[in-house]
């Protein structure tokens, strides 16, 4: 469903400020990214100074960079919270404090891809979203993101390396860089089968494809891990852009 004019669709991360333009039924441009630490008044006209658009839809989860986009867009800027008509129930004990993103998650996993389900965000932390067969917001669970879990590792001790994460050729590894990476790659894998697992325990799911557990992955590490997480049904790097586009339709949708 078009709203006509188009509007653009910010997703403002801890790492990453990703924009696009919408019509309301689908994203109609490429997709561009700026760092989130700067983010200026500057660098955002450079960004989407050539977009002609009535209004700008954002999911944030940094208040200070936010302001950024209030001060260039002015009323014309629509920040996504829980008052929204998102097309979800949300059962949580303080709606308020779920982060725009997270909203954005759940609201495309429930219209792209039905319920109950998980949306899987692999960023600086990673986070589980979960939809209920009900199709409500029931909450979630947050861990630290792989790379911090690296980084500690090389902060925190004398001899360790800072490592790029990649896919290690082995388990059983000689040196310290290839025994870390394969301790981050194996032991996340593992954790993040393990919160499934209980999720799926704890939220009401059958055999049938109906009522089954959906999982989406997003993220930066999304890719790298999904080898060994047969669990995810598939990787959606611009779910959080889907459902700005779907929470901005819904709250104009002429």
């Amino acid at each position: 469903m078009s709203t006509g004019t188009p509007f653009l669709v910010a997703d403002l991360s801890n790492s990453f400020v990703k924009l696009a333009l919408t019509d309301g039924a689908s994203i109609i441009s490429e997709k561009r990214k700026v760092i989130t630490a700067g983010l200026t008044l500057e660098t955002l006209e450079q960004v989407v100074g050539d977009w002609k658009v009535g209004r700008a839809v954002l999911a944030s989860v940094v208040p200070e960079k936010a302001r950024v986009f209030a001060d260039y867009f002015g009323q014309r800027l629509q920040v996504i919270d829980h008052t929204w008509d998102l097309g979800i129930g949300i059962e949580f004990t303080d709606p308020s404090r779920i982060g725009g993103d997270r909203l954005a998650n759940s609201t495309a996993l429930a219209e792209l891809y039905g319920y109950p389900g998980v949306v899987i965000d692999f960023g600086t932390a990673v986070t589980f979203d979960i939809i209920d067969a009900r199709s409500s917001y029931i909450g979630g669970v947050i861990a630290p993101g792989l790379a911090a879990m690296t980084d500690y590792l090389h902060e925190k001790t004398a001899l360790l390396p800072r490592i790029e994460l990649r896919t290690p050729e082995t388990v059983i590894c000689y040196a310290s860089e290839g025994a870390m990476l394969a301790g981050a790659y194996y032991g996340y894998q593992g954790l993040v089968r393990s919160i499934l697992a209980e999720i799926r325990a704890t939220v009401s799911v059958g055999e049938t494809d109906e009522n089954r557990l959906r999982v989406v992955a997003t993220g930066g590490y999304a890719e790298l891990l999904l080898p060994g997480i047969p669990e995810i049904d598939e990787v959606n790097p611009n779910i959080t852009l889907e459902g700005v586009r779907i929470a901005g339709r819904n709250r104009n949708p002429h």
